[in-house]
């Protein structure tokens, strides 16, 4: 691998230096605020060539990593993530253009594997023997994986809001465990107190230099992989619309946002996607400041936020440099959800793509469905969002209400014969009746979203159809509570079919929702007028505001 110069330069006078994990501030003006910086000359010409026949890893990039790669790196697989369609979040949004990046996949199942990477293969290379880290759980559990597999030793620094399951991970890689009670932001006082007077390194965030750089990479993997997906040999590589990642501290976008910019700096992309940072509602002091135009972030000093990992109080700078370089740059914003708003993100998430997300990946979903709502996003939009991290485990509160049927079979009113007692339970079970409801739509994209979005949220047994001869074979079959219908099919008047059920005794009390991109005439509403119980139009509803409505028309 070719190597090209680097430096740290200081944000506040410009001092050069060379990169040391333990210098903390400038040497000239002693500011703690400094970032790596590359020759990017050559760097077009030479992963041009290079890249296609290296390693699958974050390592890939190592030109512009701040160490030297002339040693052997500790390494668990990290980097080179899966880079997703989400074309079922993305019906259900009309956003045709959606992909995931999935951060799951890991060594320790979070984007946090990439900081401790390069942070701790620093510190190997640099020749320290222990660090210290302050986590919401993420970061500690990256850093106790890699540290293990590098033979230093680590001090963890948590809250007691941390889960208890994230605590055992951390400490089954033998790093001592520190259960902090307080605040997150006095936490990392305390752990910087005690790096303080041993010595010792301390990830300080934005403010690490090998950790702010690991989050380029990211970056780099979006547009390369946008390009493979494209067959798209030569430069400039294709870059997102928006790139949207939930924010605690920031330091994620503020990397991401650095890499993108070297990507355009280098002659490797045209331009910089807009950045989405969304936080949890109870902790959401960049979200507040961005939506009052401040260039600085008042604390929140009690976080009231079940999604602990999101509970950075103060941002600091780094919210500050994010202002500065988004308003400056591509734009783009800071809004806050609700934990209910992110739940429901992760629940449908898990439904619809198959994903198991953490809370705090899920505030970055949630995030996207209100951009959406508000029409932030479009539809001609590429859009990526981080999947930060897997659930580990999955807890009740992420769960909606009646999400198991439970049956007792030690009820002394079951028969004791086993055959009996099966039968009898299964009885039970049926005693839960399913709602029936057939979905008629030509196209099988839009009725599985439909199926799925119901099944997701209850007892609904859904049928589909694809025509009116299919609907009416269904129909013929069984009864159904609700009937879910497009209007415009082909060879099909839906028109026609609202007309037929209605004059039809067995189908004329079953409710009707018409769900189609269709615009109707005044005279097309009046043909629907009092047949149909409600009509929405496709992509101007999510599916809360879908199910919403069909509660509404059975009950």
């Amino acid at each position: 691998m070719s190597r090209v110069e680097s430096w740290i330069e200081c944000l506040d006078c410009g001092e050069q230096a060379v990169y040391e994990p333990l210098s903390l501030a400038c040497p000239a003006c002693g500011s703690p605020w400094r970032e790596a910086r590359y020759d990017l000359r050559s760097l077009r010409e030479t992963w041009q060539r290079e890249l296609p026949s290296r390693e699958p890893s974050l390592w890939r990039y190592g030109e512009l990593l701040p160490i030297r790669l002339d040693e052997k790196l500790v390494m668990l697989g990290e980097g080179m993530t899966p880079l997703l369609d989400a074309s079922q979040l993305g019906e259900m949004l009309r956003l045709p253009h959606l992909m995931i990046k999935d951060e799951r996949q890991g060594p320790t199942q979070s984007f946090k594997d990439r900081q401790a990477s390069v942070s701790v293969n620093a510190l190997r290379l640099f020749g320290l023997q222990e660090a210290v880290v302050c986590s919401t759980g993420n970061v500690a559990m990256a850093y106790s994986a890699f540290c293990a597999r590098a033979g230093i030793k680590l001090w963890a620094f948590l809250t007691s809001l941390v889960p208890p399951e994230k605590m055992h991970e951390v400490a089954i890689y033998g790093t001592e465990v520190i259960k902090v009670a307080g605040t997150y932001d006095q936490a990392k006082q305390l752990a910087a107190a005690f790096a303080e007077s041993r010595g010792l390194y301390l990830d300080r965030g934005a403010r690490s230099i090998a950790a702010l750089e690991s989050m380029k990479t990211i970056a780099f993997e979006i547009c390369e992989q946008l390009a493979g997906m494209r067959a798209a040999d030569s430069l400039p590589w294709p870059t997102p619309d928006w790139y949207i990642q939930a924010v605690s501290g920031g330091i994620g976008p503020l990397g991401v946002l650095k890499g993108f910019s070297e990507l355009r700096d280098a002659g490797l992309i045209e331009r910089i996607p807009k950045i989405a940072c969304v936080q949890a509602e109870g902790c959401a002091p960049m979200a507040r400041a961005w939506a009052s135009g401040c260039r600085e972030a008042a604390p929140v000093r009690h976080p009231e936020t079940y999604i602990t990992t999101l509970t950075t109080g103060d941002p600091g700078r780094t919210y500050s440099l994010l202002f500065d370089r988004l308003t400056a740059g591509p734009g783009g914003i800071m809004l806050s959800v609700s934990d209910d708003e992110a739940f429901h993100a992760l629940n449908l998430a898990a439904k619809l793509e198959g994903l198991s997300i953490e809370p705090a990946a899920a505030v970055a979903f949630a995030g996207l469905f209100k951009m959406a709502r508000e029409g932030i996003v479009s539809r001609d939009e590429l859009i990526v969002v981080n999947c930060s991290g897997h659930a580990i485990p999955v807890e009740r509160q992420m769960l909606p209400a009646g999400w198991a049927t439970e049956l007792n079979l030690e009820d002394s009113a079951l028969p004791a014969r086993p055959r009996e007692g099966l039968s009898a339970a299964l009885r039970l079970l049926d005693r839960h009746r399913m709602r029936q409801v057939l979905v008629i739509d030509d196209q099988a994209d839009a009725r599985r979203l439909i199926r799925r979005l119901l099944e997701a949220h209850g007892a609904y047994e859904v049928y589909e159809a694809s025509g009116v001869s299919q609907a009416l074979k269904v129909l013929g079959q069984r009864p159904v509570d609700l009937i879910i219908l497009d209007l415009m099919m082909p060879e099909t008047d839906g028109f026609d079919l609202v007309e037929r059920l209605k004059k039809d005794d067995a189908f004329r009390e079953v409710p009707i929702i018409v769900v189609t991109a269709k615009e109707l005439t005044r005279k097309e509403w009046q043909r629907l007028s009092g047949k149909i119980n409600r009509l929405m139009v496709k992509g101007d509803f999510l599916d809360d505001e879908l199910m919403r409505e069909i509660d509404h028309v059975l009950s």
